[in-house]
């Protein structure tokens, strides 16, 4: 455009505006004039727009007034890159905000290391990122601001309290951990020696607090860290701390280890060579071992575990643990299939290699070795038939009450026999509760709501000194009822996550074959397989049952 001239002062570092109102052709247009800037050697250069138009209006004045002065005006200049540090999270983080020059140098990664020093950058310094925020400084247009976090502090590992390591293991471990014959190939009837330890036998050891590990933020000071607490015994029956070392407990009596919620028992036991009508029904106040079988109509009842290396047949046994059967169990059914002639209850799990007939009550987890038929089974925790690392054992022709997986290689049978699976009692229950608690959290709300309303009515009167100290009280009991209200709160929470956890975790799972007949339900959703499938998994998703395959 005539009139204009553009040009670097003798520096070469700013841009000189000159407009000449006498040569122009018309008013100067502020676009056509940045557009010539941009298509010029000064196209990365700092313009300041408000000066540029300063200097436009002023000579657009002079055009139209045919004056002769010329209008002079330093519009840009050469930038370097600006940079700073930000400092964040209790100077735990430092980023780096770069500015991309306008025509000026881009810092180098030493310039970059120097004045990171200056700002006090000191630990957790990452070359990488520097390099990264330089590489994208070229790439980028003038005046782009950059931010990248350059240095990380390292937070302090707080110490772990003392821990306690069982010695040795509880006969359900120990059967569930089959030894090796070989090296190579695992031995399903090898399960090692029932363990029975001798008084002074160690039974569980207490490791020593965590010191932790020190950090340090981006500016280099030491952040210490909490050390671990000593963390007591809970003593269990029949157990003392040893004399040579406090943190080792001993048996007191000879009998089975039974480690359970961080807590060692030691069972008197009983042993004997099988239960038959020469021994009579056995029950006894701690943990009974059989070497040998049980005997139709024999009776065991024992407030411990119960453990028996051999067959059972239509027998009753009731444990305060775990029912543990290292080969298999029997009984008989009735027509109608309500009545059973082999019951195992306990308050623990129960463990049999393979069972036909059987009416099995636990409170934990239900494991079958091999194979399960034409039983009824009822747990508050999972069913697995088969090995637990890779269940392939069949379960069919059964009703199972469970609260959690039902794992199988095999579910169902090729005749089609009816396998049914109902997860409605564990779940009914966590509703009930959950209903309780809700309808309990609504009461308190609705309560200390009406309770703060007058005692912010009450603190706006003029309260006589007599009763000021009854004003305290209500203040304090207004106080622990909001205590008690948040932690109602947090246990209602703590509940629904319960309860969707339940519907995420149950499901069916065949890791070889489900067969037609089998069923799953929850309340009033129901699934049923028509056919025969390879491996799958029927799951609870969105309120409905889902078949999918496993691949």
């Amino acid at each position: 455009m005539q009139g204009v001239t553009v040009s670097l002062d003798d520096t070469k570092n700013h841009i000189d505006l000159k407009l000449e109102p006498t040569l122009f052709n018309k008013e100067a247009d502020m676009r056509d004039i940045m557009a010539a800037i941009s298509d010029s050697e000064f196209s990365e250069f700092y313009i300041s727009e408000s000066t540029l138009k300063s200097a436009i209006d002023k000579a657009n004045h002079y055009f139209k007034n045919k004056e002769e002065t010329v209008v002079s005006e330093r519009i840009g200049e050469k930038r370097n890159a600006e940079v700073e540090f930000r400092f964040e999270n209790e100077n735990m983080l430092a980023t780096l905000v770069l500015v991309t020059p306008y025509g000026g140098k881009i810092p180098s990664l030493q310039t970059l290391k120097t004045l990171a020093q200056k700002y006090n950058v000191r630990k957790g310094f990452s070359i990488k990122a520097l390099k990264a925020v330089i590489k994208q400084a070229r790439e980028v247009k003038p005046g782009t601001v950059i931010e990248k976090v350059c240095a990380k502090g390292l937070p302090p590992r707080e110490g772990k309290n003392s821990r306690f390591i069982p010695l040795v293991p509880n006969a359900l471990e120990r059967v569930l951990r089959p030894q090796n014959s070989d090296g190579s190939r695992v031995d399903m009837r090898n399960l090692g020696e029932v363990i029975c330890v001798k008084a002074q036998t160690e039974v569980l050891r207490r490791t020593p607090p965590t010191s932790g590990r020190k950090g340090f933020d981006v500016k280099g000071n030491v952040l210490e860290a909490t050390s671990g607490e000593w963390q007591d015994f809970k003593m269990g029956d029949n157990t003392a701390v040893s004399e040579k070392d406090e943190n080792v407990l001993v048996a007191t009596i000879g009998g089975m280890p039974k480690w359970r919620d961080m807590v060692m028992n030691i069972d008197d036991t009983y042993i004997c060579n099988g239960v038959n009508v020469g021994t009579g029904h056995i029950n006894y106040d701690g943990a009974v071992l059989v070497n040998g079988d049980v005997t139709e109509k024999m009776i065991i009842k024992a407030s411990g575990d119960v453990t028996i290396n051999g067959f059972v047949e239509s027998a009753q046994i009731e444990s305060g643990g775990d029912i543990i059967i290292t080969e298999g169990a029997m009984g008989k059914v009735n027509d109608s299939a309500s009545s059973y002639s082999c019951q195992l209850t306990a308050a623990g799990s129960i463990h049999v290699q393979h069972g036909q007939g059987l009416d099995l009550q636990c409170t934990g987890d239900i494991t079958v070795g091999r194979q399960l038929a034409y039983s009824r089974l009822k747990c508050g925790g999972s069913v697995i038939v088969g090995q637990l690392d890779n269940p392939q054992g069949n379960l069919f022709a059964c009703d199972v009450v469970s609260q959690n997986k039902v794992i199988a290689g095999t579910l169902g049978a090729v005749s089609g026999s009816t396998l049914k699976v109902d997860f409605s009692p564990g779940f009914n229950l966590l509703l009930e509760r959950k209903d309780s608690l809700d309808e309990l959290l609504r009461q308190i709300k609705e309560n200390n709501l009406r309770h703060k309303e007058k005692l912010d009515f009450i603190k706006k009167k003029l309260i006589p000194t007599d009763l000021k100290s009854k004003v305290d009280e209500a203040l304090e009991l207004l106080k622990n009822e909001e205590a008690l209200l948040h932690w109602i709160e947090a246990k209602a929470s703590m509940m629904k996550e319960s309860k969707d956890k339940y519907q995420s975790e149950i499901r069916l799972i065949a890791n070889k074959r489900l067969y037609a007949g089998v069923s799953v339900k929850l309340n009033n959703r129901n699934w049923r397989s028509e056919r025969e499938y390879d491996r799958s998994q029927v799951k609870y998703e969105g309120h409905q049952w889902h078949y999918e395959p496993i691949v």
